[in-house]
């Protein structure tokens, strides 16, 4: 009889999780008795994604990894909310903290890290906490209750994840770091500045080079402020460490195990310690005297640890890591990969600043520039991922390395596809997933989404990094074999934009909730939920901000203006044509010096007041819409204006009436979303001083009436506008506009703009005549009947708001409080104000309430 071995995992993390399933792939959970004994009381959750509970991810959302009857099912014996506490080599035993003994013949050591909280004088009073686990978030969010403004001490990838956690609770967060930089480890000087930058442009306050000497407290023990080295001080309500982890050794210490220099359990290759029958893995694990603190290299000595103990014939072995990173952080894209800070001997860079457009790229090269060794990526990390495989797979560079980053050569850099990395490119780190795995599983599996490679080979399912990089993979595979290439709008719909918009027509869906329901599946995610609600705007032209669609809106529609850098917002009023009476004028003057607005004319002939706080919109408005403007949906896809000349009213060249027209025309499609902005024009005249042919639709009169031109566009690309017809009356145009622009939105992809719509066309301008001015397809009357709704069920957005007691009561800074957020600092400039520069805000007060 063979009597079956005893197997202790301590800790039920992501890396404990990961070994578990290493050992079931390898069958020995049928040849061991496997008890994990978990600290927490859930079963193994995602960290990575911590932060997103924040922001709507309902924390079961997290418990992907794993369930509890997973380990039934698979014979492990999972024990939660009862830690080790001491281990006894000599008996080989394991303790827990409530008493209960586990013997074992081989331990594995996943305890993780712990937060680092350095010794502050006043960190231990309430009020003071960690960012580490949902119990954590858990205990954020109640003390965040009492608090207007908390402090993140920590300028790292976890202290930025923290303060965007701060942020969505409402508080006025402030981010204070030792280092002159953030992200130290990740990003240089350089990269630093632009993260900086956009990260307070968020209305987030970053304090660098700050050494904190206290936690200064109030006699009833709450917490007043930070005090630093340099005699500084920084008001607050509750700080957060987010300082670095170390590694949770303690148990290894306490029998006498061999630790780093540095802490953390020291292991060899096969990832065993100085006694034979322990092992560690992940953030605890001390190679070669240093930890990692990534889930790639965790993922990875799970594999193996389970050969080792499996016996392998080839077993899996740490021969270093590659610590490369990609992540976002508040919407802002950072990419860190190879030898960054140039520290190979030699080494040469290139680089490129934008500090206006907020974008910084750096490459470091070879000696003789044939090999990329490391790059830094902010504010765009789109060629992340050729940029690192070209790395890591010693592709040759161009003639001009600078060119893969030079803006010119957009999207991901020529010459550096995943067509140029062999089979053995390692795409997936978190997995070790190779692009031939890939390629394969997509062949035998006749696989055509990424939903389906991550599901079969769990690439993509770690950090998430390497999903633009499953997508090309994809691509290029079913092209090759010569498979339609897949349109569906995300992983959670099986459809493209276009067949949701007749879904949701056809069947007379309301809510984003029934269609997923009928047609999709999962929660959904940050790409179809804006989709959705756009497209369910444009039918049935609902307010974005009713229960039911509110979670779905962009952050600019969920207040119905416009963000701004520094967490302010701006409002932009209406004006038909750009047509404005004296007394109109006089009101948005009297409003901007009332709540201290700056003032500025845009390209679109209205009136942009900007410095708004949130609380303060719903006032503005108010004044606004008592003066007759409405909401100018400055901040949605929706119409923005349609501009015009003076016309036959006043100019001497004016042959027909264009603001007439104009006004109109803004009038009838005030309101209407779409899958991307759209702006308009008349001219009075063949002059075309409104630039109309520059617009998404634009009209120009003649002396026999109007051509309507279509699909034109300005900005980053522009386009000119085409001839759709021609001579036609007023009523013709609107007829012709209504049949275009339902059109557009019932066929254009998501945030396609009307010209690259127009551009891939089959057809072109042809077959949109056909369909539009002839009714080749028999749908003008269905297209004129769906703009007749929209027209009819128009309602001003902010009107409806100021009249609803509970929408308005949304519009507030804090959560808890309808105090004015402390964190706006404003300075003068040309007798206007503008927000303060992170100079200006380390030596200015605050703005009043």
């Amino acid at each position: 009889m063979i009597t079956q071995r005893n197997l202790v995992v301590v800790g039920n993390g992501m890396v404990g999780h990961r070994f578990a399933e290493r050992l079931v792939a390898a069958g020995l959970h049928q040849g061991w008795n496997v008890t994990m004994v978990g600290e927490e009381r859930r079963a193994a959750y995602d960290r990575v994604h911590l932060s997103s509970v924040f922001g709507g991810t309902p924390p079961e959302a997290l418990s992907l990894l794993a369930t509890p009857a997973w380990y039934q099912d698979h014979g492990i014996a999972l024990v939660l909310g009862d830690a080790v506490a001491a281990i006894d080599r000599g008996r080989r035993v394991a303790t827990t903290a409530s008493g209960r003994e586990l013997p074992y013949d081989a331990l594995v050591l996943a305890t993780g890290s712990y937060p680092f909280v350095p010794p502050v004088p006043g960190k231990d009073g309430p009020g003071c906490l960690v960012y580490r686990t949902l119990d954590d978030l858990d205990a954020i969010r109640t003390a965040a209750a009492g608090a207007r403004t908390g402090v993140v001490i920590g300028g790292g990838l976890l202290g930025l994840e923290c303060a965007n956690a701060l942020r969505q609770l409402g508080l006025a967060t402030q981010v204070v770091e030792f280092a002159p930089r953030l992200m130290a480890v990740q990003v240089d000087d350089a990269g630093g500045a632009i993260l900086r930058q956009k990260i307070a442009a968020l209305g987030v306050g970053v304090h660098l080079n700050k050494n904190t000497t206290a936690i200064v407290r109030r006699a009833d023990g709450s917490i007043e402020k930070l005090t630093f080295a340099d005699k500084s001080e920084l008001p607050c309500d509750l700080v957060v460490f987010s300082a670095g982890i170390r590694p949770r050794d303690q148990l290894a210490r306490a029998c006498g195990l061999a630790v780093g220099e540095r802490g953390g359990v020291v292991v060899d290759e096969r990832c065993v310690t100085a006694d034979p029958a322990i092992l560690a893995i992940g953030e605890v694990a001390c190679w070669q005297g240093r930890t990692y603190g990534l889930v790639a290299p965790g993922y990875h000595m799970a594999q193996v640890a389970a050969d080792t103990l499996a016996g392998a014939a080839e077993p899996a072995s740490i021969t270093g890591f590659d610590l490369s990173t990609k992540l976002k952080l508040m919407g802002v894209d950072v990419g860190s990969f190879g030898d960054a800070f140039a520290a190979t001997p030699g080494a040469q860079v290139v680089a490129y600043s934008d500090t206006a457009g907020e974008v910084y790229r750096k490459l470091v090269l070879s000696p003789d520039r044939k090999r990329l060794l490391g790059g830094v990526l902010v504010g765009d990390t789109s060629s992340y991922g050729a940029l690192h495989q070209a790395m890591l797979n010693a592709v040759t560079m161009p003639a001009s390395p600078e060119a893969l980053i030079l803006p010119a050569t957009g999207g991901k850099p020529a010459g550096l596809g995943v067509d140029s990395l062999p089979d053995g490119a390692g795409i997936c780190s978190c997995h070790n997933v190779s692009k031939g795995a890939i390629a394969k599983a997509i062949a035998d599996g006749k696989l055509t989404e990424v939903g389906q490679i991550k599901s079969c080979t769990k690439a993509g399912t770690g950090c998430g990094s390497c999903v633009p990089l499953l997508k090309d993979i994809l691509k290029g595979e079913l092209k090759k074999a010569g498979v339609e290439l897949s349109n569906h709008l995300c992983e959670h719909f099986r459809h493209s934009r276009q067949e949701l918009y007749h879904l949701v027509r056809v069947h007379g869906l309301r809510t984003f909730d029934a269609l997923l329901e009928r047609h999709g599946r999962g929660r959904g995610c940050e790409v179809c939920r804006p989709a959705v609600a756009s497209i369910l705007a444009s039918c049935w032209n609902e307010h974005v901000l009713e229960p039911a669609h509110l979670p779905l809106q962009d952050s600019n529609d969920r207040f119905l203006a416009n963000i701004q850098r520094d967490g302010t917002y701006s409002v932009v009023p209406r004006v038909p044509g750009g047509e404005i009476t004296p007394d109109q004028l006089i009101v948005l003057g009297q409003v901007a010096k009332k709540f201290g607005l700056y003032c500025k004319i845009t390209g679109g002939q209205r009136v942009d007041l900007f410095g708004a706080r949130v609380e303060q919109l719903p006032l503005v408005w108010d004044e606004l819409i008592a003066a007759g403007f409405e909401s100018g949906h400055a901040y949605g896809k929706a119409l923005r204006t349609v501009k015009s000349c003076v016309g036959s009213s006043w100019c001497r060249f004016g042959v027909q009436d264009s603001v007439g027209l104009a006004i109109r025309l803004e009038n009838r499609y005030k309101g209407l979303r779409s899958p991307h902005k759209l702006k308009s024009a008349v001219s009075g005249c063949a002059r075309e001083c409104a630039e109309a042919q520059g617009k998404d639709f634009g009209i120009i009169a003649t002396d026999k009436g109007y051509n309507l031109h279509v699909c034109g566009n300005g900005g980053m690309r522009p386009q000119h506008a085409v001839l759709l017809a021609a001579d036609l009356t007023e009523e013709q145009v609107v007829r012709y506009t209504d049949r275009f622009l339902m059109f557009y939105i019932r066929t254009a992809d998501r945030l396609e703009r009307t010209a690259t719509w127009f551009n891939r066309l089959e057809g072109g301008i042809d077959y949109l005549r056909q369909v539009v001015v002839e009714d080749s397809l028999g749908i003008a009357a269905e297209l004129e009947a769906e703009m007749a709704h929209i027209v009819a069920t128009y309602q001003d957005e902010w009107r409806t708001v100021c009249e609803d007691p509970a929408r308005r009561a949304r519009f507030r800074s804090f959560v808890n409080s309808t105090d004015p957020d402390p964190s706006v600092v404003m300075v003068p400039e040309r007798g206007q104000v503008r927000p303060a520069s992170a100079a200006e805000r380390s030596t200015l007060q605050p703005v009043e309430a």
